[in-house]
């Protein structure tokens, strides 16, 4: 919804400073990022209605249309730009995730269905696969003629893949695989295209050959007949049942896949990692089994990458709404007489305008993050520690951002008062819908244990070597490492106390470089304090796994801190490259109000350790008031940059009948005070007979 008068609009004059504004379609640019072409492409193909979700279908016709979307995306060639170019893909793996996750403001079903098909069925053929695969199947994955499920997830095992049920035992007489599952905690569950709509599986089973367990690996398992009488019938030893309705995302077709000793050819294990001989002798160039299954599952990140971008701009829109409306709705009169707009409300600004910093600050991590997602599946930076380096950005950005999504969508929803609770103004689908986002592609606290995990092991990797006296002279810096920075602030802190009020000095003392130190400092302590606390272990495993579970919400709590000072060192990285003198001090602004309102939520442990004294840490919250009356005037400016068109919204919250409806009140109570004929006021004449 930005038009020629929004990108010009000059923000008023601040008790804090001069006039400024902001460049609107230049902010939108950056927010968009390196493939800002192609979700603009995307976002004009979703102007379409025949993209949008319908909130009238239930949930069988919802899945239907759906279906008959996929087939428009293949249509409007929207699918093709990850695969290869010989057969008749892009090889773009950056532009083919920022645009699924545009699809977001269409539909979420769409979004994540989409994603089933090309990005983890697709996907798995494509990563897992070699050229004899991609040849026989990845023309009909990429046309729709082969829709297919991602058939990883079971009842009895979630997030940890590597101890799946589910059997796949070579039989060399026959050169098959057969597909097993042994007892019900090994149906797979929660599958996309799984309950209808899905014509084959990739599969991810224990691959045992010779009477030996190699591990998880993947297999392509047609489920439904093509040929003959018996063509379109699932095929024998496939069981199938319908996951039903859900909290959510009902436009898919999710159900579970359980297999009956189901034999395919030994050529259908995808075999890029790990294959399997005629005689049934296992080679892989991998040889670690750790190793081989970690390079297996890495290959399939793109789904927590998407995710986290879906979820950053589902923020968006939900804040485009909210502040939109905020900026239009009166409500109680004020000293003016008039009453006042939502916005100028010091609590409504504070609602929303620290959720916009934290959403600014997610998607210029998110283009960050897919700049290195598309390095290492372009083959540019494909290293072993790019990969790792990967899987950490994504175990720490997906849980952040979704989460994220779900607490914006609810603040803008209480926001924006009943008005929000009505379905037709997208907050209640969209809540919904993004509910499963915190737990798909793995719960957000195991992921984040991963990062914990990683974290540790960076910090081992210092010391590797070292005797028990250097390590014992580490621990002594630490704690009077601790002693030294917290005088140390403090000291800083009373020196610029001088230069005028307490919350003037904050501003002086928590700038960007004060910012970063505290964000920093937090994560590296929280870790060492994990590890010191761990080394006492040694190489006793049951203790180790005593003093790791005894930590583990500390540790879970560290991994967050890191992927919150990603996002504050992205957004200080897109202030930096902002040429424009107006939106780079309010940009500025908008970060100080991210990174501060990180250090108040944690507040206490900066207290506790020393960081901040009690006197500075109550100032913090005083600052951060400031920053949303600074920012205030530049609300509007600062959501219109996310480059939504009314086509995308669809919310009439956002669509200027609330001004209209305001505006027609006001004139109506001018003319009524014209006419002389309103009514008096009751208090007015009783405080006009006591004079």
């Amino acid at each position: 919804m930005v038009d020629a008068a929004l990108r010009t609009t000059t923000a008023k004059s601040t008790p804090d400073g001069p006039a400024t504004r902001i460049d609107v379609a230049a902010v939108g640019d950056l927010l968009l990022g390196t493939w800002a072409d192609t979700r603009r492409e995307a976002r004009e193909m979703i102007k379409d209605p025949a993209f949008w979700r319908d909130d009238s279908l239930g949930k069988d016709a919802h899945r239907e249309r759906v279906l008959t979307q996929m087939h428009l995306l293949v249509q409007n060639k929207a699918v093709h730009r990850a695969f290869p170019q010989r057969l008749g893909g892009e090889e773009n793996n950056g532009a083919n995730i920022a645009g699924f996750e545009e699809l977001v403001a269409a539909d979420p079903s769409l979004q994540i269905k989409s994603g089933v098909q090309w990005g983890l069925f697709g996907s798995a053929v494509l990563q897992l696969g070699t050229a004899e695969h991609h040849d026989k199947w990845l023309p009909g994955i990429m046309s729709l003629e082969i829709p297919g499920a991602f058939a990883m997830t079971e009842i009895g095992h979630g997030s940890d893949v590597a101890s799946i049920g589910t059997t796949a035992t070579y039989d060399p007489e026959t050169e098959e695989f057969v597909i097993h599952t042994p007892f019900r905690a090994a149906t797979k569950e929660f599958l996309g295209n799984a309950a209808l709509h899905g014509v084959a599986a990739t599969v991810f089973a224990q691959l045992i050959t010779n009477g030996v367990n190699h591990g998880v690996h993947c297999f392509y398992v047609p489920l439904r007949g093509t040929e003959g009488e018996h063509a379109g019938e699932d095929l024998p030893g496939i069981s199938r049942e319908d996951d039903g309705l859900k909290g959510g995302l009902n436009g898919i077709d999710n159900g579970r896949l359980s297999f009956d000793h189901v034999r395919i050819p030994r050529t259908n294990l995808l075999n890029r990692y790990g294959d399997v001989a005629a005689d049934g002798t296992y080679t892989s160039a991998i040889d670690s089994p750790g190793r081989r299954f970690f390079t297996m599952l890495g290959t399939l990140v793109q789904g927590r990458v998407s995710l986290d971008g879906a979820s950053s701009w589902a923020s968006a829109l939900g804040l485009y709404i909210a502040i939109t409306y905020a900026g239009q709705r009166r409500q109680f009169t004020g000293a003016s007489g008039e009453e006042t707009t939502l916005l100028d409300y010091g609590k409504h600004q504070r609602r929303l305008l620290p959720r916009l910093a934290t959403t600014y600050a997610q998607l210029f991590a998110h283009d960050e993050f897919l700049q290195k997602f598309d390095g290492v599946f372009s083959g540019r930076t494909d290293t072993p520690q790019d990969r790792e380096d990967l899987e950490t950005l994504a175990a720490a950005l997906k849980p952040l951002s979704t989460w994220h999504a779900l607490d914006t969508l609810q603040e803008c929803r209480e926001a924006c008062g009943g008005a929000g609770f009505m379905f037709e103004n997208r907050f209640v689908g969209l809540r919904q819908d993004l509910d499963i986002y915190v737990t798909f592609e793995g719960d957000n606290n195991v992921l984040l244990q991963l990062v914990g995990k990683r974290l540790l092991t960076d910090l081992a990797k210092q010391f590797k070597g070292k005797d028990a006296a250097a390590l014992a002279r580490y621990a002594v810096e630490q704690t009077a490492g601790k002693v030294f920075h917290g005088a140390g602030l403090r000291q800083f802190g009373q020196s610029v106390a001088d230069l005028g009020s307490i919350a003037r000095s904050v501003e002086n003392g928590l700038r960007g470089e004060q910012q970063h130190e505290l964000l920093t400092d937090r994560v590296q302590q929280m870790i060492a304090d994990v590890a010191g606390r761990l080394r006492a272990a040694g190489k006793d495993k049951a203790l180790g796994e005593k003093l790791f579970n005894e930590n583990q919400a500390e540790l879970i709590e560290a991994a967050r801190a890191h992927g919150e000072l990603l996002q504050w060192e992205a957004f200080s990285d897109a202030v930096g490259r902002t040429t424009d003198e107006g939106s780079r001090t309010v940009l500025t602004w908008l970060r100080d109000l991210f990174g501060l309102q990180l250090i108040e939520k944690h507040l206490a442990w900066y207290l506790i350790n020393g960081r901040l004294s009690a006197q500075r840490a109550a100032s913090v919250s005083r600052y951060i008031d400031r920053l949303c009356t600074r920012l205030r005037p530049h609300a509007l400016d600062l959501v219109n940059a996310f480059g939504y068109a009314p086509e995308h919204v669809r919310a009439p919250l956002a669509s200027g009948a609330e001004q209209t409806r305001q505006d027609e009140a006001r004139a109506y109570y001018e003319d009524l005070r014209a006419s002389g004929q309103a009514p008096a006021d009751e208090k007015a004449l009783k405080k006009a007979r006591q004079l």
